[in-house]
């Protein structure tokens, strides 16, 4: 809970504790506290003389009074005014005349009988009701001029007066992408060219893609360039825990955007609000689908919605319905995909314009070597480039910087500090040595980029990779021998460890996984054929561990793990072939890692061709300790050495 929000509980619970404070005061001063002496007690008292004050309210029966020789008033209530009168008609008659002498000051003032009105015992209840409606105005205040409790129904539509504008010039590496949005653009900006020519313009544009590739910038682009009202909410904001406020804000929401026609409205997150109906395993979510409903409808109903375009962002389109998905709602579907080699060059230098980079800073090459990175992981990556320069007060980000953000953003920072056992750290340095080597001699594998035995995040080492180019395709081969390099830790240990560790854990669930899907949803086995086992089309409500539909016998299941079986047995004996050919360069990579921590591609690659010899150990840490080349979207070992 955020201090604002604690700052609002503290203010109603103390403005509550006033009141209430309030009130019982006010009914202490007004009503005291009845005696709980009896009324013959009372009476005694008056008998005897021993009250020298007292105040009788007739429209109560209140009796206020003071007993001699003390200075407290006592309060009590005479059930009967009028016999309580008659019996102490002798104290009234007698009092001046008993005690004139004793205090000249004792007057008929000290008896007094006064007749309020009923009404008086009534202004504890008036009060309390008046700060109860206080107490009410003022939380009903404090939720915003009435706010949530009177305006469930409105749309929680963001102020756009402080947003920041964006153009296409703001956004990199999707030119397909902004073409198709072009149109969008200039309909909203010359309506009349497609009406004379009988054209519709999209009513719905459906934005798909990865987390962070930019779909709502996007959206932004295409309201600063068309100039037109922009109304963006999030799929979340519909839904509440009151019925039917959904549906309602769907309709406040079009009802604004045609008040401003023409507008753009984005929905981000769409996924939110538009699953499809009636699926899970207890139906449809009343309100959920009474939202989805009136959007439908909205979009694509009885009413127009002429110059309201409605655009929404989704990285899942498969539980979307399918009839918002039809044309006259979302007409057009935007793929918004991992930029390629070119894009993410003009991405970086987008994100570049305000950051002073060093001569030595290339983009073009960090480019090439951040395959699979988002426009956001690559605005990450310049920023935490900026933010090591600053750290070392560089007045410029130089190319040392961006190569470790590169390795920081795939497994975090460095943990030099941790101290790690001499076994632990020779454990290490084969694992790795075996992946690299196995890379190495892979022809179909990416290049090695770097090898280290520092820990970064979860991981005791890191074989990283680096792709030539941007592949849309993966052959038979390459997954073969992605199992063989996955294996190459495990089949190192086993060979110069002469035992295993946990260390390989996850390279064998990698392997395992990447051999069932050769065997179950590429077609790669030629024993059970170009033939798909189980279903893409899970049940997605019923989550991962539900939703898995298998459409195979118990027979084709014992099938299917043979041969994944099979398939990992092969490429462990063919990497224990590999390893054991090039036993020498195993153990000078191992002791180089050993001495110096970690290697470099360039370095690495004279290891390999025996340019690099063991006289390289005696040279002194400090010469291979400099910042080395890094990053790549491929960490081939990102296990924990536990």
């Amino acid at each position: 809970m955020t201090p604002k929000k604690n700052r609002g509980i503290f203010t109603y619970l103390l403005v509550i504790a006033v009141a209430v404070g309030l009130i019982f005061f006010v009914s202490s001063k007004l009503s005291g506290g009845s005696d709980k002496k009896d009324y013959n007690e009372i009476m005694e008292l008056f008998d005897n003389y021993q009250i020298s004050e007292y105040e009788l309210d007739l429209g109560t029966g209140e009796l206020t009074y003071v007993i001699r020789g003390e200075s407290g008033k006592k309060k009590y209530e005479v059930p009967n005014v009028s016999i309580f009168l008659e019996e102490t008609k002798n104290y009234r008659k007698n009092y001046n005349n008993k005690y004139s002498g004793e205090d000249e000051t004792l007057t008929q003032n000290y008896i007094k009988i006064t007749d309020r009105s009923w009404l008086y015992s009534l202004i504890p209840v008036v009060l309390t009701v008046l700060l109860g409606i206080a107490i009410l105005y003022f939380m009903m205040k404090q939720s915003g001029g009435g706010g949530k409790y009177t305006s469930f129904g409105k749309a929680n539509l963001k102020n756009q007066a402080n947003a920041r504008k964006a153009t296409f010039n703001d956004v990199a590496g999707a030119d397909e992408e902004k073409q198709e949005l072009e149109e969008i653009v200039d309909f909203l900006k010359h309506p009349n060219k497609y009406k004379e020519i009988g054209a519709k313009v999209p009513k719905g544009v459906l934005l798909l893609g990865p987390p962070g590739t930019g779909k709502t910038l996007l959206a932004r682009a295409v309201a600063g360039e068309a100039g037109c009202p922009f109304f963006p909410i999030s799929g979340s904001d519909f839904v509440e825990m009151f019925v039917g406020v959904g549906a309602s804000r769907v309709r406040d929401l079009f009802e604004q955007a045609k008040k401003h026609a023409p507008a753009i409205i984005f929905i981000d997150e769409i996924d939110a609000v538009g699953r499809h109906r009636g699926a899970g395993l207890g139906g449809g979510h009343d309100e959920r689908e009474q939202t989805l409903n009136q959007l439908l409808v909205e979009m694509d109903g009885f009413t127009g919605n002429e110059s309201v375009i409605v655009i929404a962002a989704t990285n899942r389109r498969d539980i979307l319905d399918p009839a918002l998905l039809r044309p006259g709602r979302f007409d057009r579907q935007i793929v918004v995909g991992y930029p390629d080699v070119k894009g993410r060059e003009e991405i970086l230098r987008v994100h570049a314009k305000n950051k002073p980079l060093g001569p030595d800073v290339d983009l073009k090459i960090i480019a090439q070597t951040t395959q699979g990175f988002t426009g956001a992981d690559l605005e990450n990556l310049l920023n935490e480039a900026a933010l090591l320069a600053a750290r070392q007060d560089r007045m410029a980000i130089t190319e040392a910087d961006i190569e470790e953000a590169t390795m920081k953003v795939i497994a975090g920072p460095e943990k030099k500090s941790r101290i790690v056992t001499e076994h632990d750290k020779r454990v290490t340095a084969y694992h790795e040595a075996g992946h690299a080597v196995a890379a190495y001699n892979l022809p179909t594998q990416d290049k090695v980029h770097q090898v280290t035995i520092i820990q970064r995040g979860m991981a005791a080492g890191l074989t990283v990779t680096r792709p030539d180019n941007d592949d849309m395709f993966v052959s038979r081969n390459q997954m073969r021998e992605k199992i063989v390099m996955l294996l190459g830790g495990r089949v190192a240990e086993e060979i110069f460890i002469d035992d295993i560790s946990t260390g390989a854990s996850n390279d064998i669930e990698r392997a395992t996984s990447t051999a069932r899907s050769m065997v179950t949803k590429y077609g790669f086995s030629g024993k059970l054929g170009t033939v798909v086992y189980g279903s893409d089309n899970d049940e997605v409500f019923l989550g991962k561990d539900y939703g898995h539909t298998r459409n195979y016998s118990e027979a084709v299941a014992a099938q299917i793990d043979e041969e994944v079986k099979s398939i990992i047995d092969k490429a462990h004996s063919e990497c224990t072939a590999l390893i054991k050919a090039n036993e020498d360069k195993m153990h000078l990579l191992a002791k180089y890692l050993l001495k110096f921590e970690k290697i470099d591609g360039p370095e690495f690659e004279k290891l390999m061709r025996g340019e690099l010899t063991e006289d390289v150990l005696n040279e002194p840490v400090a010469a291979a300790s400099d910042e080395s080349a890094a990053g790549s979207e491929d960490t081939t070992d990102t296990d924990v050495t536990e």
